[in-house]
C-alpha cells in the first residue's frame, strides 16, 4: 500500500493546460474519487499517476518515491479501464495469468492468486470461458481481477462502469466498495457520474477546467460546499439557484416575485461582501416541501408544469415568475400539471453564492478547499 502525492502538478498540451497546480495527498489505504464535467482533468491526473502521461511541471510521489520519471512497469500500480482491455482469444484464467507470466512470478505463485482474486469476484465457475462467452459484468469482474493479482500498491480506475446497464452499474460499484474493504488498497476512481462518487468515495476531489475545486467526505462536499460550482454538482437532482437583489444593509430576508428567502444570520454580515447588488440563492429539491415547518422558512411560490411520479416521491417541475425551480416531494401529495403549489424550505437549508466569484458566502471550519 502506499500514499499518492501531488505537488504543484501541471500538465500542458502546447498552450493548453490540461490540469493546472494540482495539489493532493492521497492517504495509504484511501479510496479517492476523482469527479468532474467531461475535459475537467481527472483522467489527465489518473493517467499521470500510471506513467501514460508526463508531467508538465510539479512532483508527483508514490509513498516516499517521486516517480516523475518513473516507467508505468516500475511504478506498483494496476489499471482497471472503461473499456475492459481483455485478450479475445484468452480464457479468463489466461486473462488474469499474462500480467503475472511476464513478469516471471512461479507458476504456483500464479495459480494461488488467480484462485484467490477468482473466489473474491465470483469468477470460479468462468474461468475456461473466453470474453465473448461472458455479459457486461462479468467482464468488468475479469478486468477487477486482472489487477487484484497484480497484488499492486495503488488501484487505478478509470470509469470502470461507465459501459454497464443501469442496474449492473449499481450491483457493481457495490461489489468494488466491498472489495476495496477486503484489500484495504490505496485506490484512485475516475468517474463523471457524481452519485459514483457520493457512494463509494470516502474522499471525493472535485475538478472543473483542470482546477481542483474541493476535496472533502461526500457528506462535507454536500452540506459545505465551498463554490457554486461544487454546489450544483455534487446532488441529484442539481441544486436550484436563484439571482436576487438585495435591497439594502440590515435586510433580514430576501424577496424576488415568488420567491422569499429569510436570511439566516451567519449570513446576513456576508451580504456586505457580494459583488454589485445581488446574489445567487441555492437549494437543494430534496429539501422543499409542501406545507408548512416549524420555524422560519423560506417559500416558493409557482405551477408545477411538470409531475414525475417516481414511486414514493415525486419530482416537481415548478414554474415561478418565470423561473423553474425542481423539488422532490412525497408522492402522497398527489400533485397533477397545472397546479399551483407552494414550497417551504428551512431557512438553515438556504446557501448563498458571489454572483461573480462563485464562492460561497459563508466558509465552514473544517471543510478543504482547493
Amino acid at each position: 500500500m502506499a500514499t499518492v502525492t501531488f505537488d504543484h502538478v501541471f500538465k500542458r498540451y502546447g498552450e493548453v493546460t490540461a490540469v493546472s497546480d494540482l495539489n493532493l495527498e492521497i492517504g495509504d489505504g484511501e479510496f479517492m474519487v476523482l469527479v468532474g464535467p467531461s475535459g475537467c482533468g481527472k483522467t489527465t491526473s489518473l493517467r499521470m499517476i500510471a506513467g501514460l502521461e508526463e508531467i508538465s511541471d510539479g512532483t508527483l510521489r508514490i509513498g516516499d518515491k517521486v516517480v516523475n520519471d518513473v516507467a508505468p512497469k516500475d511504478r506498483d500500480i494496476a489499471m482497471v479501464f472503461q473499456s475492459y482491455a481483455l485478450y479475445p482469444h484468452m480464457s479468463v484464467r489466461d486473462n488474469l495469468a499474462f500480467g503475472l507470466k511476464l513478469r516471471k512470478v512461479a507458476k504456483t505463485e500464479i495459480e494461488k492468486r488467480i484462485n484467490d482474486a477468482a473466489g473474491i469476484l465470483q469468477l470460479e465457475k468462468l474461468l475456461d470461458r473466453k470474453p465473448k462467452e461472458l455479459s457486461g459484468g462479468q467482464r468488468q469482474r475479469v478486468a477487477l481481477g486482472r489487477a487484484i493479482v497484480r497484488e499492486p500498491a495503488v488501484f487505478l480506475m478509470d470509469e470502470p462502469l461507465s459501459n454497464l446497464d443501469a442496474k449492473l452499474r449499481v450491483q457493481t460499484r457495490a461489489e468494488i466498495a466491498r472489495l476495496h474493504q477486503r484489500l484495504g488498497t490505496t485506490m484512485v476512481y475516475v468517474t463523471h457520474d457524481q452519485v459514483e462518487a457520493m457512494t463509494m468515495g470516502q474522499r471525493i476531489a472535485v475538478m472543473s477546467d483542470g482546477l481542483l475545486q474541493q476535496v472533502g467526505t461526500p457528506q462535507s462536499l454536500y452540506d459545505h460546499p465551498v463554490n457554486r460550482f461544487v454546489a450544483g454538482f455534487i446532488g441529484s437532482p442539481s441544486m436550484n439557484f436563484i439571482e436576487v437583489s438585495i435591497p439594502g444593509s440590515g435586510v433580514e430576508t430576501l424577496t424576488e416575485g415568488g420567491f422569499t428567502f429569510p436570511l439566516p444570520s451567519n449570513y446576513r454580515d456576508a451580504l456586505g461582501r457580494v459583488s454589485g447588488r445581488r446574489v445567487v440563492v441555492g437549494f437543494r429539491p430534496e429539501h422543499l416541501e409542501l406545507g408548512d415547518f416549524a420555524g422560519t422558512t423560506a417559500s416558493i411560490r409557482g405551477t408545477a408544469d411538470v409531475v414525475e411520479y417516481l414511486g414514493n416521491e415525486e419530482l416537481l417541475h415548478v414554474t415561478s415568475e418565470g423561473r423553474e425551480v425542481v423539488a422532490i416531494v412525497d408522492s402522497a401529495h398527489r400533485v397533477r400539471p397545472g397546479d399551483v403549489v407552494e414550497l417551504k424550505l428551512p431557512a438553515e437549508k438556504v446557501y448563498m453564492f458571489d454572483p461573480e466569484s462563485g464562492a460561497s458566502l459563508v466558509r465552514t471550519r473544517g471543510v478543504e478547499a482547493a
